[in-house]
Protein backbone atom coordinates (compact mmCIF):
# COMPACT_ATOMS: atom_id res chain seq x y z
CA UNK A 1 0.00 0.00 0.00
CA UNK A 2 2.14 2.70 -1.41
CA UNK A 3 0.05 5.98 -1.03
CA UNK A 4 -3.23 6.22 1.13
CA UNK A 5 -6.46 5.38 -0.27
CA UNK A 6 -9.79 7.71 0.61
CA UNK A 7 -13.11 6.95 1.40
CA UNK A 8 -14.37 7.68 -2.24
CA UNK A 9 -12.11 5.10 -3.72
CA UNK A 10 -13.04 2.44 -1.30
CA UNK A 11 -17.07 3.13 -1.59
CA UNK A 12 -16.40 2.55 -5.26
CA UNK A 13 -15.08 -0.95 -4.61
CA UNK A 14 -16.94 -4.54 -3.67
CA UNK A 15 -16.96 -5.81 -0.09
CA UNK A 16 -14.50 -8.81 -1.28
CA UNK A 17 -11.93 -5.87 -2.54
CA UNK A 18 -12.58 -4.32 1.00
CA UNK A 19 -11.91 -7.82 2.56
CA UNK A 20 -8.62 -8.02 0.25
CA UNK A 21 -7.38 -4.47 1.12
CA UNK A 22 -8.33 -4.77 5.10
CA UNK A 23 -6.49 -7.82 5.16
CA UNK A 24 -3.14 -6.26 3.41
CA UNK A 25 -3.36 -3.44 5.37
CA UNK A 26 -3.77 -5.55 8.74
CA UNK A 27 -0.02 -7.29 7.60
CA UNK A 28 1.75 -4.39 6.91
CA UNK A 29 0.83 -3.03 10.14
CA UNK A 30 2.01 -5.90 11.68
CA UNK A 31 5.09 -5.99 10.00
CA UNK A 32 5.69 -2.08 10.71
CA UNK A 33 4.85 -2.98 14.42
CA UNK A 34 7.78 -5.36 14.38
CA UNK A 35 9.85 -3.47 12.69
CA UNK A 36 9.49 -0.59 15.38
CA UNK A 37 10.17 -3.44 18.07
CA UNK A 38 13.38 -4.42 16.38
CA UNK A 39 14.32 -0.46 16.04
CA UNK A 40 14.33 -1.20 11.97
CA UNK A 41 11.51 0.84 11.21
CA UNK A 42 12.94 4.02 9.31
CA UNK A 43 9.16 5.67 8.74
CA UNK A 44 7.35 6.07 12.21
CA UNK A 45 4.50 7.59 10.58
CA UNK A 46 3.57 4.85 8.19
CA UNK A 47 2.21 3.20 11.28
CA UNK A 48 0.12 6.13 11.40
CA UNK A 49 -1.32 5.81 8.32
CA UNK A 50 -1.79 2.33 8.05
CA UNK A 51 -3.93 2.24 10.86
CA UNK A 52 -6.16 5.19 9.39
CA UNK A 53 -6.30 3.30 6.76
CA UNK A 54 -7.63 0.23 8.62
CA UNK A 55 -9.82 2.48 10.45
CA UNK A 56 -11.37 3.88 7.43
CA UNK A 57 -11.84 0.35 5.64
CA UNK A 58 -13.67 -0.53 8.51
CA UNK A 59 -16.00 2.31 7.99
CA UNK A 60 -16.80 1.65 4.80
CA UNK A 61 -17.72 -1.67 5.30
CA UNK A 62 -20.06 -1.02 7.63
CA UNK A 63 -21.46 1.73 5.38
CA UNK A 64 -22.61 -0.83 3.14
CA UNK A 65 -23.58 -3.44 5.81
CA UNK A 66 -25.88 -0.64 6.87
CA UNK A 67 -26.75 0.87 3.80
CA UNK A 68 -26.09 4.26 4.07
CA UNK A 69 -23.73 3.98 1.25
CA UNK A 70 -24.89 1.14 -1.38
CA UNK A 71 -22.60 -0.51 -4.01
CA UNK A 72 -25.15 1.36 -6.41
CA UNK A 73 -24.91 4.54 -4.99
CA UNK A 74 -21.41 4.79 -5.81
CA UNK A 75 -21.57 3.67 -9.18
CA UNK A 76 -24.69 5.76 -10.06
CA UNK A 77 -22.56 8.52 -8.97
CA UNK A 78 -19.67 7.36 -10.73
CA UNK A 79 -21.84 7.54 -13.78
CA UNK A 80 -22.84 11.04 -13.04
CA UNK A 81 -19.93 12.45 -12.55
CA UNK A 82 -18.71 10.80 -16.10
CA UNK A 83 -21.49 12.62 -17.33
CA UNK A 84 -20.95 15.88 -16.51
CA UNK A 85 -17.64 15.65 -18.19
Amino acid sequence: MAKSLTATELRDQSSEDLVGKLKEAKEELFNLRFQAATGQLDNHSRLRTVKREIARIYTVMREHELGIVSLAAGESAEKTKEAAE
